[in-house]
């Protein structure tokens, strides 16, 4: 697998954990320096152990993993995006929970890798090493969410704390994306 192909598969994963950065940011969930390292170092880590894994349990878990990852990614989208709406019509100044820490963050980042792990199955498949893969995917995967942080703090700045409202609609709107594409495909 060339430089090139590896690039284009990270980008294509990795723009679920951009969607998910972008929407937390301008929510304004994650604020802080040490906030947005968290999302994105376990973002990318979690991009990468994903195919790791994927590619170690080979073949015969994919078909037993292919039949719901789907379904659990969906759910778990969903769940944390009805979390967001919910905090998000609380009157201002009630409590909001910040998503780069604890089961929020281990959620989000189970939720947006799942794709990951089915890629390790095919690399597995077709005689690729995975380690390489891994670690770009895993880069790649940090530096968007950092992006999609970036990004998600001025669309806060500019349109307010009602963006935590639109920020669960576009977790859940990825969750019915992932399920769309695996029932129809």
């Amino acid at each position: 697998m060339g430089l090139l192909e590896m690039l284009g598969l990270a980008v294509a994963l990795a723009m679920d954990a951009f969607a998910v950065s972008l929407a937390t940011a301008a929510a304004r969930l994650c604020a802080g320096p040490r906030a947005a390292f968290r999302l994105a170092f376990h973002f990318g880590l979690f991009q990468a152990l994903m195919p790791v894994a994927g590619w170690y349990a080979g073949y015969r878990l994919a078909a037993l993993v292919a039949a719901v990852d789907h379904w659990l990614a969906f759910g778990l989208l969903a769940l944390v995006g009805g979390r967001m709406i919910r905090a998000g019509l609380r009157p201002d100044g009630a409590p909001r929970r910040d998503p780069s820490r604890g089961w929020t963050l281990t959620t989000l980042c189970v939720a947006t890798s799942i794709d990951a792990l089915a890629v390790g199955f095919n690399l597995a498949m077709v005689g690729v090493a995975v380690w390489r893969p891994a670690a770009v995917i895993g880069i790649v995967t940090a530096a968007l969410s950092l992006a999609g942080l970036g990004l998600g703090r001025r669309l806060g700045a500019r349109f307010g704390a009602r963006m935590e409202v639109v920020g669960g609609l576009v977790l859940i709107a990825i969750g019915v994306r992932i399920l769309a594409e695996h029932l129809s495909g």
